[in-house]
């Protein structure tokens, strides 16, 4: 049965007539469904932490909208609490840590292959979504990449230019790689945890990436992915891989090859027909509808979504936003969405 899900025939190299589709942050504060049981839980990280509340809000976009994928409500930062970090989100401001600047602080993280206990619960969210959602639906779980979580480890919170890890990066190189590869350690042993629980797909978001020019994109975004996807295949042989190094631009071109992963999820400040020419020739890609047209709606998302459709047919392709659904975005653009993707093909 697994091979006759869409998503995943997709990742495996088939070109189809309809591509699948799922929408980053498909579950989320669009929905007032998601507002309703967000609510219930009390605060984003009980949320995170419940898993019967966070399979729920899982599926409910699945049982809005019949999307071909569901990803795993969790959060990126979950992984530095489980070494030992510091986290709480400060509402309308997003999430804080305790920082990683120094050695001492260094010495403070646990090891590698000590995150379960903290995130077990996660796993238990999995294995409840693997037992409830429709057999045609893939379930995908997911991390960020050690880059992208450095730069909020090290500074504490989200910052515009990642400034705060750039400086690390030049000042303290030493300490920089060493919390970038106890991060990748613990990112290898979470993901085969979510796939061992029942994840089909897993998919590193690597949001930052686009800060990383000439050789540290290839040293602190192209290699930790690659180590990480080669463990993972390692130890689950045929599991599918997403990247999604946002921003990377030109970089785009031969991250397949050069990471292993199955699939590269596509911001939108690439043209799909760009894409088409120099990403999807090496395998399947994913994306890349502009998020703000879930907000916009209209003709202008039908064009786009068209547009996009179009342009990556002749090779495997997974419909999808070029970042994250925004919370001020309509719950109706996203049916018009799925519908403009889906016309004529009797779905």
């Amino acid at each position: 049965m697994g091979q006759q899900k869409t998503i995943l025939r997709a990742l495996a190299g088939e070109t189809q007539a309809v591509p699948p589709i799922w929408m980053m942050r498909q579950a989320g504060r669009y929905l007032p469904e998601y507002r309703a049981t967000r609510a219930q839980a009390g605060d984003f990280l009980s949320l995170c932490y419940n898993p019967e509340l966070a399979a729920e809000v899982t599926l409910q976009p699945i049982r809005r909208y019949g999307f071909d994928a569901a990803i795993l409500f969790a959060d990126i930062l979950l992984v530095p609490q489980a070494l030992g970090a510091e986290l709480w989100f400060v509402t309308g401001e997003g999430p804080r840590l305790s920082t990683i600047t120094t050695e001492a602080d260094f010495a403070k993280l646990g090891p590698a292959g000590d995150v379960h206990e903290t995130l077990n619960p996660i796993y238990e969210t999995v294995r409840i979504l693997s037992r409830e959602l429709p057999s045609d639906t893939t379930l995908i779980g997911f991390a960020g990449a050690p880059w992208t979580v450095a730069t909020y480890m090290i500074a504490g919170r989200g910052t515009p230019d990642q400034g705060p890890a750039h400086a690390l990066m030049q000042e303290n190189t030493a300490l920089f790689e060493a919390l970038l590869a106890r991060i990748t350690e613990a990112t290898i042993h979470y993901l085969s945890a979510q796939i061992e629980a029942g994840a089909e797909v897993v998919k590193i978001f690597d949001s930052w990436a686009g800060s990383l020019k000439g050789a540290a994109f290839e040293k602190y975004a192209l290699e930790p992915a690659r180590e990480i996807t080669a463990a993972l295949k390692a130890r689950h042989p045929g599991i599918p891989v997403i990247g999604f190094p946002r921003e990377a631009g030109e970089k785009y071109v031969g991250f397949h090859k050069a990471t292993g992963v199955d699939c590269v999820a596509l911001d939108n400040s690439v043209d799909p027909e760009w894409a088409a020419a120099h990403v999807q020739v090496d395998g399947c890609v994913q994306g890349n509808l502009a998020s703000r047209h879930m907000v916009t709606g209209g003709e202008a998302l039908v064009a786009d979504t068209r547009r996009i459709v179009q342009a990556l047919s002749q090779g495997p392709h997974i419909f999808n936003l070029g970042h994250g659904i925004t919370p001020d975005a309509d719950p109706d653009n996203v049916q018009l969405m799925i519908d403009t993707v889906r016309e004529g093909a009797g779905q």
